[in-house]
């Protein structure tokens, strides 16, 4: 999986439809193996951008959990140091 994908559920504020678009957007360019289709592709390529978005917005606002919501600032923080042990 791409590393520039994050999770987005259970986070308190909810994910932004920006964050979801971003995801679906660097979902769809680890598939096509583009970061910038070509002009021919564009529209192919931001439809599937769109159609990801909007899947994902469904699946994050009908999946249930008794897990209390994660704090953002905690969840970098421990990436942060997992990345100071993996790269030190």
């Amino acid at each position: 999986m791409c590393r520039n994908i994050k999770p987005l559920f259970n986070f308190d504020p909810p994910a932004t439809d920006e964050e979801i678009r971003d995801a679906a957007l660097q979902f769809v360019r680890k598939l096509s193996g583009t970061t910038k289709p070509s002009k021919r592709n564009e529209a192919a390529f931001e439809r599937a951008v769109s159609s990801i978005a909007a899947c994902a917005s469904e699946l994050l606002e009908t999946l249930e959990t008794s897990q209390p919501p994660r704090n953002r600032e905690d969840e970098a923080a421990k990436a942060r140091a997992r990345m100071a042990i993996r790269f030190p």
